[in-house]
């Protein structure tokens, strides 16, 4: 007769293969096709108890549908609400898009590695990210914003397809006035633009960055990203102090499936913030 182990003597690795239930507070539309929803859990305990670090992701699990790996874009430090910015291009994230305020979804996690907040403290800190690249990295920034002090100067260069692309414009005059050098481009301008004009990569070179006390932080579209560390690695910016973040086809969270390998590597266990001296070998291989 086998006995069931009792629900405090499990594993957190046992206790993450459940979802928790989290209801839709808010929907914040972001661009065509994008946007965050807020959720708070429906067990009070679990509210109270769930924390993460900047760049990990949960597991969204919608009944019927199946689960999708979503990172989590919201500050690490505000307990009373977890934010998730969501591109609708697969079959779950399409469901997930015709919900409303009140309904209800299952979540799983925190999973994955996380941005390295600690050992950049003292540091110039870098951040070039693309479209819905920047999301991943929003916690990085507010942690940086909360622990002004601790870092040198901030830089952060985003771009996207169009000024309408642009995840959350509304907060960059705050992120500015917090200390923080944002620089925004765009593929493509309008009538309306006044900024810069060209792809992420392109202006990055044209940046003074001391390679010896610069960490580089980036995420985004693969083929931005590789043009973004090339640039680094010109630079002179060690291997050790650039840092990406990978997205995958990611189902099961914990390295069983295999669809998110990379090399050696799952992306969704050993991932998705990766030092780059553990990718280098895979960047000049196709389909990587």
């Amino acid at each position: 007769m086998t006995t069931l182990a009792p629900e405090n003597t499990k594993t957190r690795s046992e206790l993450l293969l459940n979802p928790d239930w989290a209801e839709i507070t808010k929907i914040t539309p972001e661009a065509d096709g994008i946007s965050t929803y807020w959720l708070r859990f429906v067990d009070p305990a679990v509210q109270e108890s769930f924390r993460f670090e900047p760049g990990q992701f949960n597991m969204l699990y919608l009944p019927g549908f199946g689960e999708s790996a979503i990172s989590i874009s919201s500050d690490p430090e505000d307990h009373e609400k977890l934010g998730h910015t969501i591109r609708f291009v697969g079959n779950v994230t399409r469901a997930v898009s015709r919900l409303k305020v009140g309904d209800v979804v299952g979540l799983r996690g925190p999973f994955g590695t996380y941005w390295p907040m600690k050992e950049m403290e003292g540091k110039d800190v870098f951040i070039a990210c693309g479209g819905i690249g920047l999301p991943p990295l929003r916690p990085a920034l507010y942690h940086i914003i909360q622990n002004r002090e601790k870092y040198g100067k901030v830089t952060l260069l985003y771009g996207a397809r169009t000024p309408g692309d642009l995840m959350f414009p509304g907060e960059f005059d705050a992120w500015r006035k917090a200390g923080i050098d944002l620089e925004v481009t765009v593929d493509r301008g309008d009538a309306n633009w006044n900024g810069r004009v060209g792809v992420v990569p392109m202006w990055f070179y044209q940046f003074r960055i001391d390679p010896h006390k610069t960490a580089v932080l980036t995420c985004g579209p693969e083929i931005m990203i590789r043009f973004v560390i090339f640039e680094a690695l010109a630079r002179r910016v060690p291997v050790e102090s650039i840092f990406v973040s990978l997205e995958r086809n990611m189902k099961c969270g914990q390295g069983s499936c295999g669809h998110c390998q990379m090399g050696p590597y799952f992306i969704c266990k050993d991932g998705p913030v990766f030092r780059f001296d553990q990718l280098q070998s895979f960047f000049n291989v196709e389909e990587f």
